[in-house]
């Protein structure tokens, strides 16, 4: 065990040799900033003060050649070799609701969603604990490092963890879970991750927009809400595809107790000109949005999951031209 000291901060934190400095920090309770947790968004950016630590992953894209010169890290990229001082910025958001923790889960089962996604269903032992709209680290069989995937279901006493993975041209790590591993066999599961979860606390109506397998966390959300009984608001579903062949979120939601009711589902294409016939909204996902939406756009929750670019269209849409509060949109992000 390696002893971290936080600079300025009355909090300290063992961290385990297999761990990385996030993953100790959010074991041990702390609001340790982070997003994807894989390198990619530059959230856990922190300063190495003393003593040293390996680095994962030295092109990682979360760090600017500008934060390198400056001698900054990523904490999911780093771990101790020894004790440590470093300087980071924790916050009570960032506390995790259920502490991460590392499963053996067997997979149980494989479903295809369309023609390039599937639901991959793991069975642990003890419950699967967390939030809606979170996600898991998968440690698989012959591919460096984690792999981040949002899960699809939610809590449950079962053990049960359910993810939905577009397959990636070359990626290894869906090529593993696309044609190496098969029901029976097991990996180890780390989690729960993410901050951009549920908040039935928020009165508000809310608003789920997702792009190809971003689908995953907002079905999450769709589910925990709709078994929120607590929380009386509407659900507004939108789901944008590639083409007709892309479209798969209605039949999921239609299983919800709420649809039709308070969880209501919209699909929109970018390419109507696919191998199947399209005769719906065409456009992006986010416009299908603001035109289906009776109320002002300020007056809704939104959470938010698919390709970066229409992250960030959304984002542009809904701050800069409709003047929506930047802490009523909750996204991860995986890039």
């Amino acid at each position: 065990m390696a002893e971290i000291t936080i600079d300025g901060e009355p909090s300290s934190f063992s961290c385990a040799a297999g761990d990385t400095l996030l993953q100790g920090g959010l074991r041990a309770g702390l609001g340790m900033p982070y997003e994807c947790s894989v390198g990619a968004c530059g959230s856990c950016k922190f300063e190495l003060l003393s003593g040293a630590v390996e680095t994962l992953w030295n092109e990682a894209p979360g760090l600017s050649p500008r934060d390198i010169k400056k001698g900054r890290r990523l904490a999911c990229q780093s771990k101790a070799l020894g004790d440590c001082l470093i300087k980071t910025h924790l916050a009570d958001s960032s506390k995790p609701f259920f502490i991460p923790t590392k499963h053996t889960v067997r997979l149980q089962q494989v479903a295809n969603v369309t023609h390039d996604m599937r639901q991959f269903s793991f069975a642990g032992a003890g419950a699967a604990e967390f939030l809606p709209g979170q996600y898991a680290l998968l440690s698989l069989p012959g591919v460096p490092g984690v792999r981040a995937y949002s899960l699809s279901n939610i809590a449950n006493p079962d053990g049960t963890w359910e993810f939905i993975v577009r397959r990636v041209p070359g990626g290894r790590g869906t090529t593993c879970l696309f044609e190496q591993i098969v029901p029976g066999d097991e990996i180890v599961l780390d989690g729960p991750y993410g901050l951009a979860h549920a908040r039935p606390e928020i009165p508000r109506d809310v608003v789920c927009l997702a792009g190809g397998s971003g689908l995953a966390p907002m079905l999450s959300i769709a589910r925990g809400l709709s078994a929120a009984t607590a929380w009386t608001g509407n659900v507004h579903f939108f789901y944008g595809a590639r083409t007709a062949a892309d479209c798969c979120s209605e039949p999921l939601l239609q299983a919800l107790p709420a649809f039709g009711s308070r969880l209501f589902s919209h699909t929109i294409v970018s390419d109507p000109d696919g191998k199947l016939p399209w005769d719906g909204p065409v456009g992006y996902v986010h416009d299908l949005a603001l035109r289906t939406l009776d109320k002002e756009p300020a007056s809704y929750e939104y959470y938010m999951a698919g390709p970066p670019a229409m992250i960030q269209a959304v984002i542009d849409t809904l701050c800069v031209e409709h003047a929506v509060p930047p802490q009523q949109i909750h996204f991860d992000r995986f890039f």
